[in-house]
């Protein structure tokens, strides 16, 4: 199974130079907790994330609408493509600790987002028996969840 079988195609956006308002608007609208963030060519330059904005209102003390998306943004990013066996991303997800991850094209053009949630729902049917042998393994899914909510670093 490749990554293009699950990811989700039509993925909003947003600009750097948008404010952390437009990018919650988004999420809001369309129901999702990131949002990538694109240049003019539509390359990933950047992920923002419901949690990075609720922060960002936390520590600055001033409001969404006037703080840049570019401020908060994860800059550094793993992407993969379409054609990406879902194992090899369901992998880097773990070892990563990310739950999403953009879909690219080989310029580094979004083309579509591979979640964690995509993975589990394929994993299952609606009735929540195991999913067809051709589908990506609940075990694998379940170690895969385990691993991206692993500390890695002691609090304090």
């Amino acid at each position: 199974m490749k990554v293009a079988d699950l990811m989700t195609k039509n993925v909003r956006s947003c600009a750097p130079t948008c404010t952390l308002n437009d990018a919650a608007r988004e999420m809001w609208e369309n129901d999702c907790g990131v949002v990538p963030v694109v240049d003019a060519g539509r390359t990933v330059v950047g992920m923002i994330t419901d949690r990075d904005i609720c922060m960002a209102a936390y520590t600055r003390g001033r409001p969404l609408g006037e703080i840049p998306v570019d401020q908060v943004m994860a800059r550094k990013l793993l992407t993969c493509r379409p054609d990406t066996a879902l194992t090899q991303a369901e992998e880097t997800m773990r070892t990563a600790q990310i739950r999403r991850m953009p879909v690219t094209d080989e310029r580094g053009a979004l083309v579509g987002l591979i979640s964690l949630n995509d993975i589990a729902r394929a994993a299952t049917t609606r009735n929540g028996r195991t999913a067809k042998s051709s589908g990506p393994n609940p075990e694998t899914v379940l170690r895969t969840l385990a691993g991206i909510g692993e500390r890695r670093i002691p609090r304090a």
